[in-house]
């Protein structure tokens, strides 16, 4: 009996020290960050969203970014995702508080404590899908490079959903794929024009005077 015993608080003490021993490595492993920077915005104040709207969206993925990477330990698609989500979101709000935190932590190693945002993924990539469709609509060169970015992010939050996947493939069938590099590259503030000056009035000088007309 007391070799049966022992073998017992053999195996009870290797669990009391393994598990803990292993449950630290998974919470000690790393994963590589490159911190987003933005330096000037791709998207001006003409862009076709308030100011609000901008920072509402800004919230909403940094959230998603964050329970994604947080959700999946660092997996690196998770994390190449987050890196495109969050870039968006500083591009729409530069000052969004979210968004610089989740940055701010990922880049120190640290996962983010998870955040129940506004939509879950499939609610965000319904309304991506809408709120793109909309700025398509328009004129704007930033509003229809805004509505190519929806467009490829709903497909990707929800692949079952089958109107985004439409919209995004067609998109990428006629204008290729989506340059993500426009969000995170080196800019500089544009050169304003210079001011035109008023066309100054040229005086010609007076012709010889002849003399008169006879009537």
């Amino acid at each position: 009996m007391l070799i049966p015993m022992k073998r017992c608080w053999q195996a009870v003490m290797v669990i009391a020290f393994v598990v803990p021993m292993l449950r630290a490595q998974e919470s000690g492993k790393t994963f590589a960050w490159n911190p987003v920077k933005i330096q000037l915005s791709a998207f001006s104040r003409d862009l076709g969203m308030l100011d609000t709207e901008r920072d509402e969206y800004a919230t909403n993925l940094a959230n998603c970014a964050a329970s994604g990477i947080t959700q999946t330990k660092a997996a690196q698609a998770a994390l190449d995702r987050g890196q495109r989500l969050l870039a968006l979101a500083l591009n729409l709000s530069p000052r969004n508080r979210r968004a610089i935190i989740v940055n701010f932590q990922l880049a120190k190693g640290t996962l983010p404590e998870e955040t129940k945002g506004d939509y879950s993924p499939q609610v965000l990539a319904r309304l991506l899908l809408t709120r793109g469709q909309l700025l398509a609509k328009t004129d704007s060169q930033e509003n229809r490079l805004l509505a190519r970015i929806f467009f490829q992010l709903a497909a990707e939050l929800d692949p079952k959903n089958e109107d985004a996947v439409y919209a995004s493939e067609v998109d990428r069938l006629d204008h290729g794929a989506v340059d993500w590099t426009l969000l995170t590259r080196p800019r500089s503030e544009a050169t304003p024009e210079p001011v035109k000056e008023p066309a100054k009035e040229i005086v010609r000088p007076p012709g010889p005077v002849g003399p008169p007309r006879r009537p």
